[in-house]
């Protein structure tokens, strides 16, 4: 059926898994950000913080990870799937770090589009660090403003979803995309 495939991005602690879980609820197929479990997964083979230690890998492991989302996503019989970050997050935050990546990474994001990407800017009154959040608040910024310049140069429109409640927010990507 190759449904519209629908990217929710933003920095960290900006409601992204909250909206995820309210379309869910409203019966949407959506995939969960994989970050939390590469994470975990790193901790119980002993690397404690994968992220910080060997930042190349992990965000190999994401991009294979949400590339496997991708082809799962089109295999779907339904009309859209939200996924929860896309292939360019991967970029953004490897400049946010300063690292170099391999041009693999560039290639798949230019091979596997999404059809909208709503974009959550920092909303500090929501943010709350957690086990598995490294950045601040601050950070947060940096890296929204990393993923906003990442996906303009593969060419995407960004819709920004408005502060609100969940329910709001949900809302407005569904309206936006006209469901």
């Amino acid at each position: 059926m190759n449904p519209k495939k629908i990217a929710i991005t933003g920095g960290p602690g900006t409601g992204k898994t909250s909206i995820i879980n309210c379309l869910l609820d409203k019966n949407y197929i959506c995939y969960e950000e994989i970050s939390r479990q590469v994470t975990l997964q790193a901790r119980q083979d002993g690397i404690e913080q994968l992220f910080l230690t060997e930042p190349l890998l992990f965000s190999q492991k994401l991009l294979e990870g949400r590339r496997e989302q991708y082809y799962k996503a089109s295999k779907e019989t339904t009309k859209v799937v939200f996924l929860d970050r896309g292939l360019p997050d991967v970029l953004a935050y490897m400049d946010f770090i300063g690292d170099d990546y391999p041009n693999h990474f560039i290639e798949a994001c230019k091979t596997h589009s999404y059809d909208a990407v709503f974009i959550l800017p920092p909303w500090e009154a929501i943010f709350k660090p957690d086990s598995e959040r490294y950045e601040n608040f601050e950070q947060s910024i940096s890296i929204y403003q990393h993923l906003q310049e990442t996906y303009s140069n593969f060419g995407y429109e960004l819709n920004e979803v408005p502060f609100g409640t969940v329910e709001e927010r949900v809302n407005f990507i569904l309206q936006t995309l006209d469901l």
